[in-house]
C-alpha cells in the first residue's frame, strides 16, 4: 500500500486527506480523516466506483477533495450515482 497526501489546484499536499494505492491490485481509495470515501477499480470495466454511503458528502472538504480525486463536480458525481455508473455502500466496516 501507498499513501501520500491529496495535492491542491495549487500543487500543496493537504492534512488529512489521502490518496491511498494499492500495489497489489491498482486500486485506488480516497480518505478524508478516518474515513474512507471512495474505493476506484484497476479497469474501469471490472466493478463501478464505489462511494461511501454515508460519507461521500459528509461536508464541504470532503466534497472539495472528492471532487478533485474523482476530476469531476458534484453534479457529475450525482448523476453517476443515479445511472449506476457509481455505486453507494458501506467503505467503513
Amino acid at each position: 500500500m501507498k499513501v501520500e497526501n491529496i495535492t491542491s489546484n495549487n500543487g500543496n499536499k493537504i492534512a488529512n486527506q489521502f490518496i491511498i494505492t494499492d500495489e497489489d491490485n491498482g486500486h485506488t481509495y480516497f480518505q478524508s480523516y478516518n474515513s474512507m470515501i471512495v474505493k476506484r477499480y484497476n479497469s474501469y470495466y471490472s466493478n463501478p466506483t464505489e462511494l461511501d454511503q454515508k460519507y461521500w458528502n459528509y461536508s464541504n472538504t470532503t466534497g472539495k477533495y472528492r471532487n478533485i480525486f474523482l476530476g469531476e463536480t458534484i453534479k457529475d458525481t450525482k448523476a453517476k450515482i443515479k445511472s449506476g455508473e457509481y455505486i453507494l455502500t458501506d467503505l467503513n466496516k
